[in-house]
């Protein structure tokens, strides 16, 4: 069933000008990269830092976030491998069968990375482009390949932190993870604080609501969608069916004695974390996210051959990660470390002017704004709070603000340049083979309705909440 192109909303007309200016001056995502660098690099120079200096934090900063880097390698790993099990693919497949529209099948792929996200932010990419590529393959349903790439990100540029793997969120709830300097500002929030209120799970109700009814009214009516055979990507059915052994050797890659065996293991592991520490303690940590994904698809994938084949399966998803991440660390080595003759540096110029601009009633704007800014150029999944925590949480104490709502804010405000900053789209482009310039079209509208929905919703549920004083351990 097909719609007539009378009905093709402004915002697809729009969306599809977008696309075809992105597709001709937009950089693909290392050359954005590239260009976030040179950019952070003048401004140090601007302000006063040597130039020799911007290069040298440059090469510091370039190594900094290995650890990092694989930590979200493996959420891409982990997620792939739990998503491309024969369950979910299943569900993947029967999921793909409920859409009667191009439409309303781009509107699907949104609405299961909105509510994956809030679970794990790397398997809603992946589900969500697993899924985009099994409705590409419905004939004659005719989707848009490129609407629905740009689906799969609206979870991690919209609603991811507002859930439960919100890096800021955990970090406040856990004083064993903060660093002692934070913790002495701000104490332990704990969820009911951030992501638990009330406030919170409104926010995200209604962002994720608008954000599928703008990829619904964005997706082009099938006069005008561009499917993945005419971007010149073939498509093929998963075949989840293993060779059978050729020799007696091979009998530990097809038994699923080895993936039990290490899955108990992990369990046994994450069962004893959760008792010395805390259970928030033990999933805050990203490692030992990793971990219970990992444990989840060893099980789901049940045979080893059958895991590794998934994994190698998810390599080009983590490519952009691996040669990009290091260049994220080069620019917050820039932005933090390199240093004018006075001691200036561009964070430090930045949270001065924040500082001198806020007031109670302007605090969730300016913060907002300020960190949709910095999250342009520092794509950090949340860890740049670690950055803007310290100024951020001492101003919102000095001017008697909400400190869990302070956490929100940023958690709102920082996902949004996920939209339009290639960066978080990588693994998508890998799975899917596209190009940044692809998706940017359909993403930069959601920016431009959801900046300005977020901004007033922070602002407006803030104005409800009271101030508390921070509980500072011990």
């Amino acid at each position: 069933m097909t719609e007539p192109a009378a009905q093709e909303s402004a915002l697809a007309r729009f969306a599809l000008r977008a696309c075809a200016w992105a597709e001709r001056w937009f950089p693909d995502a290392f050359g954005f990269a590239i260009v976030a660098v040179a950019v952070v690099a003048l401004a140090a120079i601007a302000i006063g830092v040597p130039a020799q200096q911007v290069a040298v934090q440059f090469g510091t900063g370039f190594w900094s976030l290995i650890p990092f880097t694989m930590q979200m390698a493996f959420i891409v790993i982990g997620g792939y491998v739990v998503a491309d099990s024969p369950p979910l693919a299943r569900l993947v497949d029967a999921l793909a069968r409920l859409p009667r529209s191009p439409r309303g099948a781009v509107a699907l792929v949104a609405t299961t990375s909105l509510l994956v996200s809030l679970v794990h932010w790397g398997l809603s990419l992946v589900l969500g482009s697993l899924l985009a590529r099994a409705l590409a393959r419905r004939e004659p349903l005719r989707v848009d390949y490129r609407a629905a790439g740009a689906a799969c990100c609206l979870g991690t540029g919209s609603v991811w932190a507002l859930g439960l793997s919100s890096s800021a969120a955990q970090l406040q709830a856990n004083a064993g993870s903060m660093p002692p300097a934070l913790l002495r500002v701000t104490g332990v929030i704990p969820f009911t604080e951030t992501i638990f209120l009330w406030q919170s799970l409104f926010l995200a109700a209604i962002l994720a609501s608008v954000n599928v009814w703008i990829a619904w009214r964005t997706a082009p009516d099938a006069g005008r969608t561009v499917t993945a055979a005419q971007l010149g990507i073939t498509l093929r059915a998963r075949d989840s069916s293993l060779p059978p052994p050729s020799r007696p050797g091979e009998f530990l890659e097809y038994s699923p004695l080895g993936n039990v065996f290490l899955a108990l293991m992990i369990v046994v592991y994450l069962a004893h974390e959760a008792a010395a520490r805390g259970l928030g303690a033990t999933i805050s940590s990203l490692n030992n996210y990793n971990l219970l994904f990992l444990a989840a698809g060893l099980l789901l994938q049940w045979r080893p051959r059958r895991f590794l084949r998934a994994v190698a399966d998810s390599v080009p998803g983590v490519t952009g990660i691996l040669v990009q991440f290091p260049l994220l660390g080069s620019i917050a080595a820039i932005m933090t470390t390199a240093t004018t003759a006075d001691g200036h540096t561009i964070a430090g110029h930045l949270g001065h002017a924040f500082a001198t601009w806020c007031s109670h009633d302007t605090f969730a704007p300016v913060v907002g704004a300020y960190s949709a800014i910095l999250g342009l150029f520092m794509p950090s999944g949340g860890g740049k709070w670690i950055i803007e925590a310290p100024y951020v949480m001492q101003a919102a104490i000095e001017l008697r603000y909400h400190l869990g709502w302070a956490v929100q804010i940023y958690n709102a405000a920082e996902a949004l340049p996920n939209l339009i900053n290639p960066f978080w789209m990588l693994p998508v482009l890998g799975m899917l083979g596209l190009r940044a310039r692809d998706l940017i079209g359909f993403t930069v509208v959601q920016f431009l309705i959801c900046l300005p929905v977020v901004i007033l919703l922070l602002w407006a549920l803030g104005t409800t909440l009271a101030y508390h004083p921070p509980a500072i351990p011990g």
